[in-house]
């Protein structure tokens, strides 16, 4: 039997890099593996169904979500997101670390449900950065733009005050932030 393996909760408000950061410890740790979300929302240019996320309809997703099949779920801007619960056993019990991205709520769900997993916040450096990213991203209209910076302060206060992560990091240069990254897996997995 391999070693259970580790699973990875990264979370943070739209913009601070959580996507760049997953797939730099995708790419750079032996043996992990993505998490795909399911949502209701639509794909965004260049995103794969079943790569990126699953894009189900609402009925789809509530129907997943009262067979108790996700196991964590959460509304953000008028989407619903989930994380099908048998593909993530099977990868930890098969010994792979899984890297998963989810908002606040579904972290806060997974650490109870999973308090072993290794639950790290991503915050911007300042809330000027995280709105320059958001802009340069042009995926979304001013008014949601807005919405998206308001949610942060409301995340960023969550995750400090519900005491579900155990680790912040700032990601202002990615490359330094993934070293960091990878060093609080390791210090955790070694911990296990």
């Amino acid at each position: 039997m391999p070693a259970r393996g580790c699973l990875i909760v990264i979370s943070g408000p739209s913009g601070t890099g959580k996507t760049s950061i997953c797939k730099a410890l995708l790419e750079q740790v032996p043996g992990t593996v993505w998490s795909v979300s399911v949502t209701t929302r639509p794909a965004r240019p260049g995103e794969v169904n079943g790569h990126s996320y699953q894009f189900v309809s609402k009925e789809e997703f509530e129907a997943k979500q009262s067979a108790g099949e996700l196991l964590e779920s959460a509304e953000y801007i008028g989407h619903r997101y989930g994380t099908p619960r048998r593909p993530v056993e099977e990868a930890l019990a098969a010994g792979r670390n899984v890297v998963m991205e989810i908002d606040v709520q579904g972290g806060m769900q997974v650490a109870k449900k999973m308090p072993e997993s290794v639950r790290i916040f991503v915050l911007p450096p300042n809330m000027e950065s995280l709105r320059a990213r958001l802009e340069g991203r042009r995926t979304e209209a001013a008014a949601q733009l807005a919405r998206r910076l308001t949610e942060a302060d409301g995340e960023i206060a969550i995750a400090r005050d519900s005491g579900c992560y155990d680790h912040f990091v700032v990601n202002d240069v990615l490359e330094t932030t993934v070293e960091q990254v990878r060093r609080i897996i390791e210090q955790e997995r070694r911990q296990a």
